[in-house]
């Protein structure tokens, strides 16, 4: 592994093991759906809730051509968040019942959508909030379905929590990180004198995986 591919790892590793393993407590034989999936954070997500035994993986991309690439990097099916159909998709996959978990990355518009596409007694995990942090939520929906619903950062963590969530990476899945069954794509390399070119790749929002600068 050299030092970009390493680069790309200790955030998505840890945002997501704490947010698909620990809190969003997945199970063998479960199904759950990445909201924001074509992130590098997202990327690492599906790869975790496969290597934990999800029976299904969806992920959602509101682009074409990185929705068409979410099977490479393990979705089952991967949905349009922005067509108000993709709630029906996710119920016809999961037999009417919906998800077990939903790790949503994404909030806003889709905040009350998640409800609707989770089973009752699912969990859905709030770790970003790329579409708005206000919007419509149907409290009653979420109570008809008994969702238990979790807000996570690392932005009011203690670095004795982070530690821990570390140590607990470290136990679970260094295994498959050592042999490259989690391993994210690197979008594209820029040097530290490029930066600004690195945040515009960025904000294009076109790419697929990470972002890499480098000194």
């Amino acid at each position: 592994m050299n030092f970009e591919e390493a680069a790309t790892l200790p955030v998505a590793l840890t945002t997501m093991h704490n947010a698909v393993v620990t809190v969003g407590g997945v199970q063998p034989g479960q199904s759950v759906l990445i909201q924001g999936a074509s992130s590098g954070v997202g990327l690492m997500a599906m790869q975790i809730a496969r290597l934990k035994g999800a029976k299904l993986v969806i992920g959602s991309s509101t682009d074409a051509a990185r929705r068409s690439r979410l099977k490479d990097h393990g979705a089952d099916l991967a949905v349009d968040s922005s067509d108000p159909q993709w709630v029906d998709e996710v119920l016809k996959a999961t037999n009417g019942e919906g998800v077990d978990l939903i790790v949503d990355q994404v909030s806003g518009k889709v905040a009350s959508q998640n409800l609707a596409a989770t089973k009752i007694k699912g969990r859905i995990v709030n770790v970003g909030r790329l579409g708005g942090t206000h919007a419509d939520f149907n409290f009653d929906l979420h109570a008809a379905r008994r969702i238990d619903y979790v807000g996570v950062t690392f932005r009011t963590r203690t670095i004795e929590e982070v530690r821990e969530i570390f140590e607990e990476v470290r136990k679970d899945v260094w295994g498959a990180v050592e042999s490259r069954k989690l391993q994210l794509p690197i979008d594209k390399v820029f040097a530290f004198d490029d930066i600004d070119q690195a945040f515009a790749h960025m904000e294009a929002n076109r790419h697929l995986g990470k972002i890499v600068v480098t000194l």
